[in-house]
């Protein structure tokens, strides 16, 4: 175990001494509006930092990777799923050392997402800086669809989505990177056709997979998730994360 932990110590005691963050070599790009973006009430264990797990900020530097990781909309950002998502990795990969691309924007459409638009321009910018620094991409987390669930969208939405997941992998470089979503809050009746739609992606996107949403409760609006449940997302992305991708399911290190 320690001969397996020495590089990472190495780079960590390095940085220190340089006074800079190490730049991370796992990396996980979090895309879709605000459920990924997280909105649930910040607590202490939140503010917490893990040594292993870092966020690029807004000024697209590393920092401890500390709730709220996104900016998109500050006066309401909060909790998402990603810090325990990374939490839940390092803890099964004792050398991984993780970073967190928040690139996600509450209330956005699938549309505004496409391929050149400006949310994906940024994403692909952020995800691009952390890989010239070493990293590599390791899995795109995706929560968006409250903002498709008209008929005519969703029935468009399985073309759509793989055109940008398509390109994502080509501008990207990663051409068999894992996609995994999450299904929308589960007890909004009107959420049932998104959710089936979205657990039938698979269809035609491939190394992908959907996250249940299954008995995680709301923030009283019937969209966002509240922290409990969000840190529980997080796990179920991890184990969805572990399976895709064959690795070994873990105990949750909450």
């Amino acid at each position: 175990m320690l001969s397996r932990l020495f590089p990472v110590l190495l780079l960590l005691i390095a940085s220190a001494v340089r006074g800079a963050e190490p730049a991370p070599r796992d990396i996980f790009l979090l895309i879709g509006q605000s459920n990924m973006a997280g909105r649930g009430v910040v607590e202490a264990p939140d503010k917490i930092p893990h040594p292993r797990i870092f966020s690029m900020n807004q000024a697209k530097t590393w920092v401890p990777a500390i709730d709220p990781l996104h900016f998109d909309k500050p006066e309401i950002a909060g909790v998402g799923l990603a810090s325990t998502f990374a939490r839940e990795v390092a803890t099964a990969e004792p050398n991984a050392l993780i970073g967190l691309i928040p690139a996600a924007f509450g209330g956005t459409s699938l549309d505004e997402w496409a391929p050149d638009g400006k949310l994906y321009t940024n994403a692909v910018e952020r995800a691009r800086l952390a890989l010239s620094q070493g990293g590599k991409l390791r899995a795109i987390l995706w929560h968006q669809g409250e903002a498709d669930r008209a008929a005519d969208k969703m029935a468009s939405y399985p073309k759509r989505f793989a055109t940008l997941v398509a390109r994502l992998r080509q501008d990207l470089h990663a051409p068999d990177v894992p996609i995994i979503a999450g299904e929308l809050f589960a007890g909004r009746p009107e959420n049932g056709p998104m959710n089936a739609m979205l657990g039938a992606l698979g269809s035609t996107v491939t190394r992908y997979a959907c996250v249940s949403a299954k008995e995680l409760k709301d923030k009283g609006d019937l969209t966002h998730f509240e922290s409990a449940s969000v840190r529980e997302f997080g796990h179920r992305y991890a184990e969805v994360f572990f399976k895709l991708t064959g690795s070994a399911v873990t105990k949750k290190s909450r």
